[in-house]
């Protein structure tokens, strides 16, 4: 699926995203392994998502 994701701040949003749902994920570990392990795909999965975008040029 895709999707399309308006951010202010383009890709810096997103990389605070990111990094919201790997601290999340560290956090919630002991509590919920299951779901932190699903949040850090989906970081994963974002972040390999920014790494196919065309790099900017100046």
């Amino acid at each position: 699926m895709a999707v399309l994701l308006r951010l202010p701040r383009g890709t810096d949003d997103l990389a605070e995203i990111i990094e919201a749902l790997l601290t999340a994920a560290d956090t919630k570990q002991a509590d919920a392994p299951q779901l932190a392990e699903r949040w850090r795909e989906l970081a994963h999965s974002i972040g390999d998502g920014l790494d196919l975008l065309p790099r900017p040029t100046d």
